[in-house]
């Protein structure tokens, strides 16, 4: 029975002995029951899912409105989109693997053209050009749709480069942190996959990392093969700019494919302690020296350390203050000498210390340093690489990267790097170069010799792709400054007199030497430069061309180019 028959038969009764109140009442009712009638309906539709991807339409004018998934009237999935009422900007699409067969309920909160215009299909929306748009970077990582920024629980296993990430998969900006998949199997061609934490009571899914208990520690392990442990922060919003962030953790027994919550999260929760809503990004890693378990999280001004022997709990041991968000840990052995390390310690910035570390505290024997600038925000380095490999290999969130707006994605990673510890005049430092697998995308190769910076823009007139590796080692021989400039913008400036790089200081160890070694990656939409192979390096987005002159070389200062390469890259994609 609806609301509005109801509510005139009982008033109607009601008012029987007086016949002239009927209409009236009936009137009064009628229009109660349409009122309460449009409070009651629910907009919503229901589909059996029988294709992979529900694809949804976003408009960028509207505002975000919750949207919920449920089946068996079980929510599954809560997030928030700006869902179109005209026509949409472009589409986002949910993965439906897991729920084929299955009646889905969709609900939102207003009646707009966009809850008619969702539709299933074994591709989505736009499959067919992505990786193909103006905008989209073609030597670095970026996702299909949505948002990405840190780089998460960077994992080596069985063969793969896992690279997980912070994704809003609805939309291109950032909300509904989830964490977004993709793997390499040399850091240079990825494949993404389904997103594999979404967020949950305890909140959006924050970064964190993740590794392997090759010792079933946890007691995790179904089958011959150790699990993945993914270690993330579950950010819950109180209002009012008051959070609760707890750290968690999640296992994998098929790859990475999936995972599994841990039914005892959170196995930190620190926010009582600290008197903080900033308590996040958990790093964990096996400490060989006192055989537990490490976890370095970032706390109100600092880095926090903890151990434990199983990943579940963890005992408080000690605090570094000076660090924001996103810490990193790891040890290094000084110039390739694996009986003479020290560790390195930073965050989001980048900017970081070396010291010792035994396992329960950090003591700083230099820094800070700096060995970045620019775009390269919370790096992180990969956990469970092969020992015959050996390296450090980092992966950055390139920020501030919007390829041209109006893309149905925005962000991407920085090129993936080797971090190594090197003694300079200065004592010892971190470098971080590219690594060698950037050589697969080689294709038109070309390099020179002892060229004059007419001679040098003679050869680079010849270069025409937008995609470019060079390399090329500058003496300045009278004057400070000089300049490379792309398409009419200048994307490299090195000032000789104040030691800079694109205008930012970078300590050096032979300035007095005049000659700098410069590496560049130029992609369609970013240009990163790697100073004296990787003592600094700087990452920025590109302008809009103001010609299509390609490179050239120009500047206050009379210069020699000893060495000069040019590659022409290909698509990783």
């Amino acid at each position: 029975m609806g609301i509005g028959v109801f509510c005139f038969l009982h008033v109607n009764l009601f008012f029987s002995t007086a016949g002239f109140m009927k209409k009236t009442a009936w009137l009064l009712c009628v229009l109660l029951g349409c009122v309460l009638s449009v409070w009651s309906q629910e907009n919503k539709r229901t589909i059996k899912i029988t294709k992979k991807y529900l694809n949804l339409p976003v408009q960028h004018s509207e505002d975000r409105q919750q949207m919920k998934f449920e089946i068996g009237g079980v929510n599954i999935r809560t997030f928030v989109i700006r869902l179109s009422t005209e026509e949409p900007d472009y589409w986002v699409f949910a993965d439906m693997s897991a729920f084929q067969g299955s009646s889905l309920t969709i609900r939102y909160p207003e009646k707009v053209k966009g809850m008619k215009q969702i539709y299933q299909s074994d591709r989505f929306a736009g499959e067919d050009s992505v990786y193909k748009e103006v905008g989209r970077p073609q030597v670095h990582f970026s996702s299909r749709r949505g948002w990405n920024n840190d780089p998460n629980g960077l994992v080596w296993y069985e063969g793969e480069y896992h690279l997980f990430y912070q994704h809003n998969p609805y939309e291109a900006n950032w909300e509904n942190m989830t964490w977004g998949h993709a793997v390499s199997t040399d850091l240079v061609f990825w494949k993404e996959l389904t997103d594999v934490l979404h967020p949950d009571e305890l909140g959006t899914m924050f970064s964190g990392t993740a590794t392997i208990d090759a010792k079933n520690t946890t007691g995790f392990q179904e089958g011959d093969n150790p699990p993945i442990i993914a270690a993330y922060t579950a950010h819950k919003y109180l209002g009012e700019g008051d959070a609760i962030q707890t750290q968690c953790i999640a296992y994998s027994n098929d790859k990475g494919r999936t995972f599994t919550k841990y039914e005892g999260n959170p196995v930190v929760d620190s926010k009582a302690k600290w008197d903080s809503r900033n308590t996040r990004d958990p790093k964990i890693f096996w400490h060989e020296g006192t055989q537990k378990w490490v976890m370095v999280v970032f706390e109100k001004d600092g880095h926090s350390f903890y151990n434990s022997d199983n990943l579940k709990e963890w005992t408080y041991l000690s605090h570094l203050v000076g660090f924001w968000e996103c810490p990193e840990l790891f040890e290094l052995p000084i110039d390739g000498n694996k009986y003479n390390t020290k560790w390195v310690i930073y965050g989001a910035s980048g900017t970081y210390m070396i010291g010792d570390f035994d396992g329960k505290s950090f003591k700083p024997t230099s820094g800070k340093h700096a060995y970045c600038a620019g775009s390269l925000y919370a790096a992180q380095t990969y956990n469970n690489i092969p020992e015959e490999d050996g390296r450090r290999i980092q992966i950055g969130w390139a920020r501030g990267m919007d390829h041209g707006g109006k893309m149905p994605f925005t962000q991407m990673f920085l090129f993936p790097t080797e971090l190594t510890l090197r003694s300079t005049r200065n004592g010892v430092r971190m470098f971080s170069e590219p690594i060698g697998e950037l050589k697969k995308l080689h294709t038109n190769s070309m390099q020179w010799s002892k060229l004059t910076t007419g001679e040098a823009n003679e050869k680079l007139a010849d270069v025409k792709g937008e995609l470019l590796h060079l390399k090329l080692t500058v003496e300045t021989l009278d004057g400070t400054s000089f300049q490379l400039k792309y398409k009419g913008n200048v994307i490299l400036t090195h000032d000789m007199n104040y030691n800079k790089l694109n205008g930012v200081f970078y300590e050096s160890d032979l300035a007095e030497t005049k000659t700098v070694d410069l590496e560049v990656l130029i992609d369609r939409t970013s240009v990163e430069i790697f100073m004296d192979h990787g003592r600094f390096n700087f990452s920025a987005p590109l302008n809009e061309p103001k010609n299509q002159e390609g490179l050239s070389i120009s500047g206050r200062a009379e210069i020699v180019i000893h060495h000069l390469e040019v590659h022409e890259l290909q698509s990783i994609w």
